[in-house]
């Protein structure tokens, strides 16, 4: 199977999970996602979390999820238990599908690290 196709089925089997356990079913975009990761990284599952917040949720994700690509590495925990990311390197300009295309790989690695899909 060709690495795109498997990408694509890879992706796909993600946010069939995903939407059954956290949305009824619904289907959850790229960045519902992304969220729920730095809801995940972060670890504080019963908090409710204001507009600012999520904003910084998805930005702790992003880095988590750009960190096996050298983009990014773990600075510091802050006393309140948010994790601080520092830039290791410059992202590179991508187009628009060209940065869907990485993020829905970077997701699908750390599914597949973390076992929750195979």
């Amino acid at each position: 199977m060709a690495r795109d196709e498997k990408l694509k089925e890879r992706w796909e089997t993600v946010v069939d999970k995903l939407s059954k356990q956290f949305a009824d079913g619904d289907t959850l975009d790229l960045d519902a996602i992304i969220y729920l990761i730095g809801v995940q990284e972060l670890g504080q599952f019963d908090k409710k979390f204001k507009k600012d917040h999520k904003l910084d949720l998805m930005h702790i994700a992003i880095c988590k999820l750009l960190m096996p690509y050298g983009y990014y590495e773990l600075d510091f925990v802050d006393k309140d238990g948010w994790p601080h990311y520092k830039i290791v390197s410059e992202l590179p300009h991508l187009k628009a599908g060209e940065q869907s295309v990485l993020m829905k790989e970077a997701i699908v690695n750390y599914f597949l690290e973390t076992s929750y899909i195979s």
